[in-house]
């Protein structure tokens, strides 16, 4: 091979690397539903009414967590790995905001961040 050759073929790897999508981060593996196929998530029974999963938000009482009100001021129905999940941004008494997971189909509180 000579010099151009290989020139040429190193700028068209180099191309194909930097062209490569990126990986997925974990926002993009979830997929959450429009207001339409919420409801019909709902009426269907694959998934339980907000009302559901915000009570059990608010009835969690942890060491590390406040002791406070808990107001839910975002919620999102998302497709997750394990299924349906409330995804729920939550302010507590104390102006501390956490993100919380809720179990769509039990209306458990499944994680805490």
């Amino acid at each position: 091979m000579n010099r151009t050759s290989v020139i040429l073929a190193l700028f068209a790897a180099l191309t194909l690397v930097v062209s490569a999508p990126e990986p997925a981060t974990a926002d993009e593996l979830v997929a959450c539903l429009s207001k339409s196929d919420q409801r019909a998530a709902i009426s269907s029974g694959h998934a339980v009414p907000l009302a559901v999963a915000m009570h059990s938000v608010r009835s969690v009482r942890t060491a590390k967590r406040s002791r406070g009100s808990r107001e839910v001021i975002k919620a999102r129905l998302c497709r997750e790995a394990m299924g349906l999940v409330y995804v729920l941004t939550v302010l507590s008494g104390d102006g501390k905001v956490t993100h919380t997971s809720v179990d769509a189909t039990s209306g458990k509180v499944v994680d805490i961040r």
